[in-house]
């Protein structure tokens, strides 16, 4: 009879391990399955499957810069989604007098946790899905939560536009995030700051590339932040509109996004712009997308750069230009 009970138990035992180890094969495998679906953009379609996937936030960043905000966010947003005003919540901060600049490590903390967000989530990003500029916000807000520690963070191709367009369900009115305590730390290997653009302005070592468009950093005109005209001396221009196709409302084939990219020698690049958030853009191309790790962002751009009168800027403004901006025609 002993022997009877002893085998009895050791088959239990042996059926225990079995399912312990089968879970927890199970629960690396999910894991895995979970760290893979993790993809820079993601498409209507896939997230409407993963709607309910127990640490996803769906963050609507809609604001004025697109025509949008709170208002446009009530009429009609991605069910469980919340809103964070890119232009309003505090995603750029003035600091020492700059503005549009990274928020502080206790900004970020504040500012992610009290969305719902921990190190643990999931984030989609949903931009409006109008225009460049408004895939520039998504961009900006998807490297600041990078910056801050977030690993895994989507932007939704098409934004809510590609929602609304695939026929997927909105809701209306506003949902009130649960807060979390979330932790920053810091990433700083896709961050370049004001003193190591500097070195890297005087002694090479990386290749700056100027996201605005050619009137920009011509010095033909400036954003009315900027104290100077023209570009960081020795950076290469590369619009980040070249990146985008208006007609679909999505970065355009990576086919082509590399043939763009090509422009910008191999090895280590800052891309930068007025204010950090056209560069965002070519930064999001170049290192999520075509994978060149070596690419990094230098958000406080020229508005940083040119509130300190000893760095140098080159400039081909004429006095043509001047004049056109004193007759009110011209910036």
């Amino acid at each position: 009879m002993r022997n009877i009970f002893t085998a009895a138990i050791t088959r239990a035992l042996h059926r225990l391990g079995a399912v312990m180890l089968f879970s927890a094969t199970l629960a690396v495998s999910t894991a895995g399955v979970h760290a893979a679906e993790t993809k820079p953009l993601v498409e209507a379609a896939w997230l409407n499957s993963h709607l309910r996937d127990a640490n996803l936030v769906v963050l609507d960043i809609r604001s004025a810069i697109d025509g949008g905000g709170a208002k446009a966010y009530e009429a009609a947003h991605i069910p469980g989604s919340v809103h964070s005003d890119y232009d309003k919540a505090g995603w750029r901060v003035t600091r020492s007098g700059v503005p549009f600049m990274v928020p502080t490590a206790p900004e970020l903390e504040k500012l992610v946790g009290d969305l719902g967000i921990d190190e643990d989530s999931q984030v989609v990003v949903v931009p409006a899905g109008v225009n460049v500029l408004d895939f520039g916000s998504a961009a900006r807000t998807y490297w600041t939560l990078k910056v801050a520690g977030v690993k895994n963070v989507s932007i939704l191709d098409g934004g809510i536009a590609a929602w609304t367009q695939g026929g997927y369900a909105t809701e209306r009115g506003a949902k009130t995030p649960a807060p979390k305590i979330f932790t920053a730390a810091l990433d700083k290997s896709i961050w370049a700051q004001a003193p190591e653009v500097e070195k890297l302005q005087a002694s090479g070592g990386a290749t700056l590339v100027d996201a605005r468009p050619d009137s920009f950093f011509l010095g033909h005109e400036k954003a009315p932040a900027s104290q100077a005209y023209g570009h960081i001396p020795g950076a290469l221009s590369l619009d980040s509109a070249e990146f985008y196709d208006p007609k679909t409302n999505r970065l355009k084939p990576v086919a082509e996004l590399e043939k763009i990219a090509s422009q910008v020698p191999a090895g280590p690049a800052v891309t930068y712009c007025n204010t950090g958030h056209w560069a965002a853009t070519d930064w999001f191309v170049l290192h999520e997308v075509l994978g060149r790790k070596e690419a990094r962002l230098y958000a406080g751009s020229m508005v940083e750069w040119t509130s300190n009168g000893s760095r140098p800027v080159e400039s081909s403004r004429t006095k043509w230009d001047d004049l056109k901006k004193k007759l009110g025609i011209g910036s």
